[in-house]
């Protein structure tokens, strides 16, 4: 509601009348202040839950946008993670592929492997009794395709080409460095990377137990879970054939 007042002052009279009114407002004005006042008192009360849901939805799409893929993680030596293929809370996906089924199965031991699909199968008399993920050579370090044969085994096998440069107290200084091409800094020294159950099947070129990020990333060797290079290794005979394909 508002008040109006207005005068009147007639030419022919000495003095001037003075009228007062209450004037209600129009129907339109009175809605929208309802409006209005509603707004207000809603965005008081609910704005600050508005914003902090808002903020909260951001902060999860930016961390699901920039984490990195556990996968990948070079916290876990292995895709898959643990031994056997066990899955631990908060580790990598489980390895789905790998399995080994010839402890007591006969005959010849062989090994194929294909470099597209990185899996190694283990036969035993023909029989396809294992199957292993790898991490075979990456680009410019290809593992070489062709049929060879296990010349060697080492359980404690240690590089002595590829490692890291450490210092005295065995901080690594450089990592994953090729001696043959990578200067040595000074006060440091060549530790070579550990490549347990090493089968050698040419030169520098073997299977063992190594890093599996989803990719071919070696220098040329076949890394392998440890779970399934400790069963191959002690399946394996010096002379058992391996056939390498694309």
């Amino acid at each position: 509601m508002a008040w109006a007042a207005w005068e009147i002052c007639p030419t022919d009279q000495g003095g001037c009348l003075t009228y007062v009114a209450l004037i209600a407002p129009r129907p339109l004005d009175f809605l929208r202040m309802l409006r209005i006042k509603t707004f207000r008192k809603f965005m008081k009360r609910f704005f600050p839950q508005l914003l902090y849901g808002v903020l909260s939805i951001g902060l999860v799409l930016f961390v699901t946008g920039c984490g990195e893929d556990p996968r990948f993680s070079g916290n876990s030596p292995y895709l898959g993670g643990v031994y056997g293929g066990q899955q631990e809370g908060g580790g990598p996906p489980r390895d789905t592929v790998s399995y080994w089924d010839g402890d007591h199965a006969s005959g010849s031991p062989s090994i194929k492997i294909s470099l597209g699909e990185q899996r190694a199968y283990f036969y035993k008399g023909g029989v396809l009794v294992g199957v292993s993920q790898l991490s075979t050579g990456r680009e410019g370090l290809n593992t070489p395709s062709g049929n060879y044969k296990i010349i060697q085994k080492d359980k404690d096998h240690v590089s002595s080409l590829f490692g890291d440069y450490v210092d005295v107290s065995g901080k690594v200084v450089v990592p994953n460095v090729d001696i043959k091409k990578d200067p040595k800094p000074p006060g440091t020294h060549f530790q070579g990377t550990p490549m347990p159950y090493f089968m050698r099947i040419v030169s520098g070129t073997g299977l063992h137990a190594g890093y599996l990020p989803g990719y071919p990333a070696s220098h040329g060797c076949i890394r392998m879970p440890e779970f399934m290079a400790e069963d191959f290794f002690r399946s394996v005979s010096v002379g058992t054939p391996v056939t390498i394909t694309n």
